[in-house]
């Protein structure tokens, strides 16, 4: 891929450089997870799926993977646990939970309504509210972008997924 995304991403890695630059498997740290619904569930299994079958994923200064990736949430942060491909240790990132208490929130009660919506509602209230929805998870997938600036660089679609897995961690059950 040469040029730049949609989103305005430099996208001038060769081909060789984007696989050396990628998640290849990634395992959600699940310990406090009960239950979660089956429109959950279905989230979880698409948001990994796509992930792994597209992404871009470059921590600051290294040298390349492919990486296995551990996500966490300890004590009010996202965990990162960065491995390379042979499970050997690449790095731990830690990042904040507080500028996306908000905007996860708000996320959770859009869905809810919208999952509520498909069942009774009329196809445009659908619509409207799908709008709200894919709106704040593009807000949460651009907030972490910003927050991994300068430590992991990443492309908008992977982030995108990426703040999918991150609500998903944070279904108590």
């Amino acid at each position: 891929m040469t040029g730049e995304s949609a989103e305005g991403e430099d996208l001038t890695m060769s081909e060789a450089e984007r696989a050396r630059y990628r998640i290849v498997d990634l395992v959600l740290d699940e310990r406090t997870v009960v239950r979660r619904s089956p429109d959950v569930e279905h989230e979880r299994k698409v948001a990994i799926y796509d992930l792994l079958e597209e992404n871009l994923f470059r921590p600051e200064g290294s040298e390349g993977g492919p990486y296995k990736l551990h996500l966490a949430i300890e004590e009010n942060r996202l965990v990162f646990d960065i491995r390379l491909e042979d499970g050997s240790e690449h790095g731990r990132l830690m990042l904040s939970l507080t500028p996306f208490r908000k905007i996860i929130k708000d996320y959770f009660l859009i869905c809810e309504s919208y999952y509520d919506a498909i069942k009774t509602a009329a196809p445009a209230q659908i619509e409207a509210i799908d709008m709200g929805r894919r709106g704040l998870h593009n807000e949460g997938s651009q907030l972490l972008k910003d927050r991994l600036d300068g430590k992991v660089s990443v492309d908008f679609d992977t982030a995108r997924r990426l703040f999918t897995l991150i609500c998903v961690l944070h279904i108590k059950g």
